[in-house]
């Protein structure tokens, strides 16, 4: 049996990446030219499959880029560690450099190396910091330091950054990311989350240290258009058959948000034997909300009476004029302020995204749940 050709749930590469031919380029050129850059977008829009791709795009000898995921970061502490590994381990390719470069570089922090209990061959890098106030800024420095000494620019690109913004302190804490960064002549940032309305706050904000750090990339959907040839070609390279409506009812249904389109594609292609027949689109919707209804239901358990009214008002095509009457009164949203609050709540929760007075779900998945699970009460 062929392989399934359409991947989700991480990064996409190869021949399993679709478009975006005009956001490679000017990331690609970005990153060549040594500009910081921030990419923003809502979650599964394929921000980081698209870094992921222009990264192995660049062949570049003088151009080193180092790829660092800080979600697992609570703290300043947690992200020196990181930070420091992984530039290490990026820039070297045996464990005996490691050691020389942060011996080197790090003179004044404790360097271990751990061994895999299994095999030699699989080690790891940590540290112990001492709490000195300079420690940090010599890992912040490091990136530098080795570009200097080996004639190389370095590009790093700090995945999930709106994490940095969740720690305590953050404000002093990006003051000194930004007091150290800007000075760097051979070393440039790709700075990237899934989280809109954090990374908008860290970057869009004119009293916060990381304003005007780069060039702002907002990421825009792939449209239908590249989505059904794509999708198509997938099915009948692997001997198998979709039709335009069918591929063009996948990107209606998922509104075309790379993740869920490759989901759900994902779903049918299985259920092809070898056509596709309608039923089989509807059936594989279906699957889809069953796979993610243990998520949405904690989401829904987080909510209150009013924020999930607000979504139910939503997912039945409510996008505006939130503050009439009859609205009001058909989803019990209590009055006109109430409402105010009740979106910046939502915000917050990554749940919704409101353009001017529009507001839509970050999740379509997720709002057709809503529609099709929780009823309005009326």
């Amino acid at each position: 049996m062929e392989e399934n050709p359409f991947v989700f749930g991480k990064a996409v590469e190869g021949s399993f990446f679709t478009d975006r031919a005009a956001d490679a380029e000017h990331l690609e050129a970005n990153l060549t030219h040594g500009i910081n850059t921030i990419l923003i977008s809502p979650r599964r829009w394929g921000k980081t499959s698209l870094v992921k791709k222009v990264m192995t795009s660049v062949d570049r000898k003088d151009i080193k880029i180092i790829y660092i995921d800080v979600f697992s970061c609570k703290s300043e502490y947690d992200f020196y560690k990181l930070f420091a590994s992984a530039v290490i381990q990026q820039t070297s390719s045996k464990i005996d450099e490691w050691m020389q470069t942060a011996k080197k570089y790090l003179s004044k922090i404790i360097t271990k190396v751990s061994f895999s209990p299994d095999s030699i061959q699989e080690y790891s890098l940590s540290f112990e910091l001492p709490g000195k106030e300079d420690s940090g800024t010599d890992i912040l420095q490091l990136p530098e330091r080795i570009a200097q000494s080996r004639g190389v620019r370095i590009v790093i690109c700090l995945d999930e950054f709106q994490q940095v913004g969740e720690f305590q302190d953050a404000i002093t804490f990006l003051k000194k990311l930004r007091s150290v960064w800007q000075h760097q002549q051979n070393v440039s940032y790709c700075l990237f989350g899934s989280k809109r309305h954090l990374m908008t706050e860290i970057f869009s904000d004119s009293e916060k240290p990381f304003y005007k750090f780069g060039d702002m990339m907002f990421l825009k959907k792939i449209p239908t258009e590249e989505w059904v040839p794509f999708i198509r070609h997938k099915f009948q390279e692997t001997g198998k058959t979709i039709s335009e409506k069918q591929a063009e009812k996948i990107c209606r249904i998922t509104e075309n948000l790379s993740s869920y389109v490759q989901h759900l594609s994902w779903i049918v292609w299985y259920k092809a034997n070898p056509v596709v027949e309608d039923k089989m689109v509807d059936d594989a919707i279906t699957e889809l909300l069953e796979q993610n209804k243990v998520f949405f239901q904690r989401e829904v358990e987080g909510l209150t009476e009013l924020q999930l009214n607000l979504l139910r008002a939503v997912a039945n095509g409510v996008e505006t004029g939130f503050g009439k009457k009859d609205v009001i009164r058909k989803y019990r949203l209590e009055s006109s302020a109430n409402v105010q609050g009740i979106k910046k709540s939502l915000i917050k929760k990554d749940l919704i995204d409101v353009d001017d007075t529009v507001i839509t779900f970050n999740d379509p998945i997720f709002k057709l749940w809503i529609k099709r699970n929780i009823p309005t009460m009326e």
